[in-house]
């Protein structure tokens, strides 16, 4: 009996170790992609096998199971704590990002969202023809007159709307096959700012994998003395993420992370039943949309990434009716026009 004890304790404790050596090696590979995206409610179940352990007087699988624990938490607890946003008093840039479910995304709440938080840029992705049609009938087009948009029937297109005049815009396409539009800005008193609408390749799939990870190793590395820049969008990928936090390390600040709100879900269980796309959403992806967005926890993949010249004063994680991702506001303070960028 005490030693059957003790091998469930170690049975307990074994998940937590795996994960907690996966998370922090940055090793995830095949089906481990896909869960590491819930590494923040396995730390909060890291303690069970601890208290499992302790009442059970196991001591050995207790302490393996608290340094797992401890490791798990260390990486996910900031998050919700915030710190390190940097600068706030240069001139405010107020972007919002949101992920229109191949056009299916409410214009009407869209553009509300847009007026309530005065938003001076807006990045969209799964963007299509219908959907600019409805946004510009509901306002956008006097509220947000710069745009670079690439409209595109069903998830790959994507756009950029902006208050403040646009120069030097494109759109690149991704291995994957999203694209992403980007363009420069300057608001007053700043510096230009590039900003680009993210959204690579989602790994819904063993056989996407590789294009999820090099659309992701693909973004635009930030430039600590070149141009400021701004990613904002869908990446598909949380900051437990090995290319991800890649990318970060190249002198990215993750603004909900800065703000202390890098642990709310963006992408789960928000997309109604009764609503649905007339703008050639394939049958199967509002299908997987449903069963995904029902019946899994929320998790967190869409991101405003900011240069660390950009200071962070706030984010909201906010709604949007027909879509399955919620999309993200940002406030920022840009680094003034007299400062070297």
């Amino acid at each position: 009996m005490a030693r059957g004890l003790t091998v469930l304790c170690w049975l307990v404790a074994a998940p937590g170790v795996l994960w907690a050596a996966v998370r922090l090696l940055g090793v995830e590979r095949g089906p481990l992609v896909q869960l590491l995206a819930f590494t923040p409610y396995v730390a909060g179940w890291s303690l069970v096998p601890v208290a499992l352990a302790l009442a059970l007087r196991r001591w050995w699988p207790a302490g393996v199971a608290v340094v797992a624990a401890l490791a798990l938490i260390a990486v996910v607890a900031p998050r919700a704590i915030g710190g390190g946003a940097g600068r706030a008093d240069g001139p405010t840039l107020r972007v919002l990002t949101a992920n229109l479910l191949a056009g299916a995304g409410d214009a009407r709440t869209l553009v509300g969202l847009i007026r309530e938080y005065d938003v001076d840029v807006l990045a969209v992705q799964e963007f299509t023809p219908a959907a600019a049609d409805r946004l510009d009938a509901e306002g956008l087009a006097e509220l947000m007159p710069h745009r670079q948009l690439n409209p595109i029937v069903g998830t790959a297109g994507s756009g950029l709307y902006s208050r403040l005049p646009l120069t030097g815009g494109g759109v690149r396409r991704n291995p994957g096959g999203f694209t992403q539009a980007y363009a420069t800005l300057t608001a007053p008193g700043a510096v230009p700012a590039t900003v680009e609408s993210v959204h690579p390749a989602a790994p819904y799939s063993l056989e996407m994998l590789p294009d999820w990870e090099r659309d992701l190793d693909a973004q635009p590395r930030a430039t600590p003395d070149g141009p400021v820049r701004i990613l904002a969008g869908d990446f598909n990928a949380t900051l437990d993420h090995a290319p991800l936090r890649r990318l970060l390390a190249s002198g990215y600040r993750d603004a909900a992370d800065a703000a202390g709100a890098g642990l709310t879900g963006t992408w789960g269980p928000y997309l109604p039943n009764h609503r649905h796309s007339s703008d050639g959403v394939p049958a199967i992806r509002r299908m997987a949309a449903r069963i995904t967005g029902d019946r899994i926890p929320p998790v967190t993949i869409d991101h405003v990434l900011v240069d660390r010249r950009v200071g962070v004063r706030d984010v909201s994680v906010l709604r949007l009716p027909g879509s399955d991702h919620r999309p993200v506001y940002a406030e920022l303070a840009l680094p003034r026009g007299d400062v070297g960028g």
